[in-house]
């Protein structure tokens, strides 16, 4: 049964009336959302949202933020990562806001928000395609960041051992998750993620302490990486997708804060914000000293990775390396869960297949094996990730929650919320255009030298 309800809010003095239907679910809907993953617990706390936020925010990838600002330069480089961190900062405030904007009503996935502002089947359209790209996108380059740096870790531990190809160690890394992705919804993984969360600081904390103690080159230089002026322009492109990038973890907010227990008195928003804020001042304790300092210390001979070219100690390096395996694999599981959400709900709800512990063993498990199968045989995916990403990554980070802010809210023309919506789309706009540019090159370059299940 569908009840519409009208109701007015107020917005910056502008009073806007809306009207929006309750669903009053059956016992059959309900008892089916209680098995889906992310309605199965409301019990979340806010530190919570902390540690899953930051799992999600802080991938390997800021290892190769020197790298990125050896391409971009100091200015623009500085630049780039502050407003990057401010944007994301508002555009997440405002998912937060628009969670539970309808009152009665809790929009659990990025999707119904979606709906929500564009239409039921505009909104599914518009959302869902995008979101699949991110989170199966990153869950392959994941694949490879696993199965890399647990390769760099036995080189290092055993560097006169017999040499192993990455492909097996990707196997390796792969194998854990089909037993992780049996974990029925965020709350249960809520363990592995603040071990995620508590490695990704620490290996953070290695990289640019270790490059402070190695102490800076007497020959260091800031000159750009590329000597041609074509080179350097894509050398922009791809450092400003890689910063970007690295931001990318609006895809799983409001399935995050559908974990948070929500009443009229006490909404999950409040608890929600204190765990986003706590988590990107972590995520700023993790990415500007490791970018600042790594560019400082080594300039334009960094590698794309730090730990690379740190090379010493060897035991700190090996660590290091096996901090960045724990943490990938709770990222995985927090990108993997609305993934699974989707594919049971399809299965349960549209195919009507009943719920049960067999049934998420295999759909979950074909899951895996399909990002396993992917990251094995195409290494290099964190170029073809810049290319279709661009697509991705910037809409559903820094302008999609922008425009539906404007869609539902409809704030006054030339207000500061207009023109600072306005601001944030243009600029995701020029993004989503030219980090793919950068991102199409590095495929080029690398598809090159490549050899299959090397």
């Amino acid at each position: 049964m569908v009840t519409s309800v009208c109701f007015k809010f107020q917005f910056e003095d502008n009073w806007t009336s809306d009207c929006f239907s309750v669903a009053h679910k059956s016992e059959k809907e309900a008892s089916l959302d209680a098995w889906l993953p992310i309605t199965s617990s409301r019990n979340a706390k806010w530190w919570y949202s902390a540690f899953h936020n930051v799992t999600a925010m802080v991938g390997a990838g800021v290892l190769s933020l020197p790298y990125a600002m050896s391409e971009l330069g100091w200015g623009p480089g500085i630049a780039v990562l502050i407003l990057s961190w401010i944007i994301t900062l508002y555009t997440l405030w405002q998912m937060v806001e628009m969670h539970e904007m309808v009152p009665g009503k809790r929009f659990d996935r990025y999707h119904e928000l979606g709906q929500h502002a564009f239409g039921e089947k505009l909104g599914l359209w518009i959302v869902v395609p995008q979101q699949l790209i991110v989170e199966v996108g990153v869950n392959i380059v994941y694949m490879v960041t696993g199965g890399k740096s647990l390769k760099k870790f036995h080189d290092a531990v055993c560097p006169d051992c017999k040499q192993i190809k990455q492909t097996y160690f990707i196997m390796i890394f792969g194998s854990v998750h089909f037993i992780l992705s049996q974990l029925p919804n965020f709350n249960s993984i809520s363990g592995v993620s603040l071990a995620a969360a508590v490695m990704s600081l620490s290996y953070s904390t290695i990289a640019w302490g270790a490059s402070v103690d190695k102490g800076r080159k007497p020959d260091v230089s800031y000159d750009f990486r590329a000597h041609s002026t074509a080179g350097k322009v894509f050398d922009f492109f791809s450092a400003l997708g890689d910063v970007a990038f690295a931001y990318a973890g609006h895809n799983v907010v409001l399935e995050i804060q559908a974990t948070i227990p929500s009443t009229p008195e006490k909404p999950s928003k409040k608890p929600m914000w204190r765990g986003v804020i706590v988590a990107y001042i972590v995520v700023a304790l993790c990415y500007f000293p490791v970018a600042l300092v790594g560019y400082w210390i080594f300039g334009n001979s960094v590698e794309d990775n730090i730990l690379i070219t740190l090379e010493k100690p060897r035991w700190l390096i090996a660590m290091a390396n096996m901090f960045v395996v724990i943490h990938v694999i709770g990222s995985y599981q927090i990108y993997a869960m609305p993934v699974f959400d989707m594919i049971e709900t399809v299965l349960v709800k549209k195919l009507h297949f009943p719920p049960s512990f067999g049934l998420r063993l295999i759909s979950r498990s074909i899951y895996v094996a399909f990002t396993m199968f992917i990251g094995m045989t195409f290494p290099f995916f964190g170029g073809l990730l810049g290319f279709f990403g661009g697509f991705a990554f910037a809409p559903t980070t820094y302008f999609l929650p922008c425009i539906m802010w404007l869609a539902i809210y409809k704030p006054r023309r030339y207000s500061l919320s207009w023109f600072t919506n306005w601001i944030c789309i243009v600029l995701g706009v020029i993004l989503m255009v030219l980090s793919p540019i950068g991102g199409l090159r590095q495929i080029i370059l690398q598809a090159k030298t490549y050899k299959f299940y090397s």
